[in-house]
Parts: C-alpha cells; structure tokens; sequence
C-alpha cells in the first residue's frame, strides 16, 4: 500500500485532471477566438462539458453563438498552446498571430485548427451558468481525426507550469465483458 501525505485540497487537480489539453476554437459576429483550456470533461458518449470563465474573451464568443470547436493538438503544439492560453483573443486574432490554418466546420460557423490531431464541432446543449460556475455542455456534432497515428501523444496539465504527455498504451480487453466495450 502507497504510503500518502495531506495535500491542499486545491491540488486534487494535479491528479484528478480529466483529459487532454484542448483549443477551443469559437466565433461570432464577424470576430473569431481560439483558447487554451484544460477543464472539460465527457457527460456522456457525444456531451462535453467546459468550464469557461467569463473574464475570457471566448466565453462571450461561445456564449454568443451557441457553438465551438474543441481541437485536440498534440505535444509538438505544446508552446504554442501554452502561448494562446497567455493573450486575449480580445488582442488579436490568434489564428493569425500563431500562424494556425482555420479550417471550415461542416456544421458550426467556428472554424477549426488544421494542425490538430482531431476536432470536434459543437453545439450549445445546455449551460449552467452561475456566478461560480460557467458551465457549458457540448454536444458533439461531427469529428474529424488523422488516421495515424491512431492514439496521438496529447499533453495534460499538471500544475505549476508542468505537463504530462501520455504515454504507454496497456490493453486489457480480455479482462472486459464483451458487452462493455466499445467495439
């Protein structure tokens, strides 16, 4: 057994963190955004909920048109994902600024980054949006992903300036009733 030791409770995070870092990618009225953002999480097989705080420039874009694109770089992207998440769209445009190619939704006005592994276009299912909790919930309406590689090496954030690529893939499909997989 591990032995442990009291940590604040506010650093539950470093562990506890859901997925990969995303962009999100947003517009509305002409103006479009792209943020870096940590805290989603799946709420079912096609629903992502975000937490996007107000003070960000893509809360209002997103908010706004009821629509997104979550994209998922992967660690070669790193600094530049660091770099997005330290401006404001409200600044300049990032597409242009970090030189990342918009690609055109097939359903939402948002575009999607060209140098991401995936992307996901979304519309608003439902927010719960209160004053300590802006809540968005994604559904997915179509994704698109590069074929290889099949599992993409995406960074996940840890805290304190300090990231996690994934890594080793272990399979234990042998150990699962067939009925709960996916395929």
């Amino acid at each position: 057994m591990p032995r442990t030791h009291a940590i604040a409770p506010d650093q539950a995070r470093r562990f506890l963190e859901p997925g990969p870092v995303v962009l999100l990618s947003s517009a509305h009225k002409g103006e479009r955004g792209i943020m870096t953002l940590g805290w989603h999480m799946m709420l079912g097989y096609d629903l992502v909920g975000t937490y996007i705080d107000p003070g960000n420039r893509s809360h209002a874009l997103a908010r706004g048109s009821r629509e997104c694109v979550i994209n998922l770089p992967t660690a070669d992207l790193l600094d530049t994902v660091i770099r997005i998440g330290n401006c404001s769209s409200a600044e300049a445009d990032k597409f242009e600024r970090f030189g990342l190619a918009a690609v055109d939704s097939a359903h939402v006005d948002a575009p999607g980054i060209g140098e991401c592994h995936a992307r996901f276009e979304c519309v608003l299912h439902e927010t719960r949006i209160t004053a300590d909790y802006p809540l968005f919930v994604w559904r997915v309406v179509a994704a698109h992903a590069a074929r290889r590689p099949k599992w993409p090496r995406t960074v996940h954030y840890r805290g304190d300036g300090c990231f996690m690529v994934s890594g080793d893939e272990r399979r234990r499909r042998a150990l699962f009733r067939p009925d709960m997989l996916d395929s």
